[in-house]
């Protein structure tokens, strides 16, 4: 039998440290009074944020999930009131995605708490690790291993 030392094994470090910075950002988030935001609606608010209005299958694939757990998320996130969802004008059975007027107005207090918790969590890294870091996660995610 062959041990992994999780120390030593990417998808360990990988998902400990996203697990991290979620239970970090979700205490933020509670701390500054934003108790109706989950860390999971960030990705879709972020690709909102930047073209609203996106269809359901676009958003999942922008924030990097599947349709049907973008479906999930949205339910949470309508119930949040966040978004809301709407008939596309030209085909009724695809649904548009649009940001509620709380949605919107939540952009950068949002965007300057994650800054901070990421500015936190890195503290006393030196830069440039940081950007080899950044390097490779980005080469990993853009791999055809999918």
């Amino acid at each position: 039998m062959t041990w992994i030392d999780p120390l030593d094994c990417p998808y360990y470090l990988v998902s400990r440290t996203a697990l991290l910075m979620s239970t970090r950002f979700k205490r933020m988030l509670v701390e500054a009074g934003f108790k109706q935001v989950k860390p999971a609606y960030l990705w879709a608010l972020l690709s909102l944020w930047r073209s609203d209005g996106l269809k359901v299958v676009d958003l999942a694939r922008e924030a990097a999930l599947e349709t049907s757990t973008m479906t999930g998320l949205l339910d949470r996130m309508e119930r949040d009131g966040l978004v809301i969802r709407t008939p596309d004008a030209d085909d009724r059975r695809t649904l548009r995605i649009y940001l509620t007027h709380e949605g919107k107005k939540l952009q950068q207090p949002l965007i300057d708490l994650a800054l901070l918790m990421i500015d936190e969590l890195l503290m006393g890294i030196p830069e440039e690790e940081v950007s080899v870091v950044n390097d490779v996660l980005r080469r990993i995610l853009q791999s055809p291993a999918e």
